[in-house]
């Protein structure tokens, strides 16, 4: 069960004997682990990871309150998360990265690997120091964990709100936006500011966001494509893919089998790739596609399953700007996700393949200006 009801009286009578010296100045970067749970403490199990969820605390009192009743109290609540942020801009960490959290429900805190809650405060200046610790926290962390930085989008995996699990899975919280808006955030513009990052809390964040300003776009098109290969796990290398098309020779992989390693080139430009590994999580870029060098060629580690894939496609210097559209199966599951676009660089599409914890067993991928799927 989430802990705003919970915390409100024990909280507000603590909030009334804390105070924060004005010499303790901390980074927002920093993270604060003195009530941090113990390896004894908290859930054991481990999360998919699928969603970074934003809540908000319900309660006007200091963050580090907050985090002091979680530490203290949370088998007996119920409820705790990964990290609260308040304070001028400090964030306080409770439960282990990775490991379920109880903030949002069973579906919410078995894909979770970080829940942060934003603690309450009247003081505007307090208020914007806070809001880029949280909304950087927020972006760093989906980036961290191969999670798409869209704000409750209609996919299942990226950066959702409370209310977002509320309105789609289970509950009656919608946190943040009501706090948020208190203080003259938007929708959009939370959206908007987590999807990007923000900078210091100089940054204007009650302004209206203008998007970055795009390059023109030459008009000088040309066909790119794209050859790939991936290796079964305990085989051997499958035959090349050229492009993508329809029935077993449009894809890479086996149909509900496991891989382990993955070559990719083109004909023009250049093209970086990496994979994910249950074993291993993500492993370096690689930049060119040799099945015979598997130490430069070649993404993965034989016999270590891969979950995940991202790559990002460089267009010659004066031809139309061109991207890798890529997406996958895994073999738990059937119909491909959702279509990827480089690493997450164009609006609406995700930023790796895959469902990390999922073997994948199939990919597609072409170069182009547009989605052709």
């Amino acid at each position: 069960m989430k802990l705003k009801n919970k915390l409100i009286a024990g909280l507000v009578a603590g909030a009334a004997a804390f105070f924060v010296g004005l010499n303790q100045q901390v980074s927002a970067a920093t993270i604060n682990n003195d009530y941090a749970l113990s390896a004894s403490e908290g859930s054991p199990l481990r999360t998919n990871n699928n969603v970074i969820i934003a809540h908000a605390t319900a309660v006007y009192a200091p963050a580090r309150n907050v985090a002091t009743y979680e530490k203290r109290e949370w088998y007996n609540a119920g409820a705790y998360v990964q990290y609260i942020v308040g304070d001028g801009g400090k964030i306080y960490r409770v439960g282990a990265e990775g490991y379920q959290a109880w903030g949002a429900g069973s579906w919410g805190n078995a894909n979770a690997p970080v829940q942060v809650e934003l603690a309450q405060t009247y003081n505007s200046a307090e208020f914007r120091k806070d809001y880029v610790a949280y909304v950087n926290l927020l972006h760093s962390s989906a980036i961290k964990y191969g999670i798409p930085t869209d704000v409750d989008s209609a996919a299942w995996r990226g950066v959702k709100s409370h209310r977002w699990i509320t309105d789609h899975v289970w509950g009656d919280h919608t946190d943040p936006y009501g706090y948020l808006a208190s203080h003259g955030i938007t929708k959009a513009q939370f959206a908007h500011d987590v999807k990007y990052g923000l900078g210091s809390f100089e940054n204007n964040v009650n302004s209206t966001p203008v998007p970055a300003t795009k390059p023109s776009r030459p008009t000088n098109k040309k066909a790119v494509h794209v050859a790939y290969a991936l290796h079964q796990k305990g085989k051997q290398w499958l035959s090349p893919v050229k492009d993508f098309g329809s029935g077993s020779n449009g894809f890479a992989g086996v149909p509900n089998s496991t891989h382990d390693m993955l070559y990719i080139k083109v004909n023009r430009g250049s093209i970086k790739y990496r994979v994910h590994t249950k074993e291993d999580g993500w492993l370096p870029w690689i930049s060119k596609g040799n099945k015979n060098d598997t130490v430069n060629g070649v993404a993965g580690i034989k016999g270590h399953t891969i979950d995940g894939v991202q790559m990002y496609y460089t267009t010659p210097k004066g031809e139309t700007y061109q991207q890798a559209y890529y997406r996958s199966q895994t073999a738990q599951r059937t119909g491909y996700l959702g279509t990827c676009a480089d690493n997450g660089s164009v609006a609406g599409y995700d930023s790796f393949a895959g469902i990390l914890g999922e073997p994948l067993d199939r990919l597609q991928i072409h170069i182009n200006d547009n989605n052709k799927y």
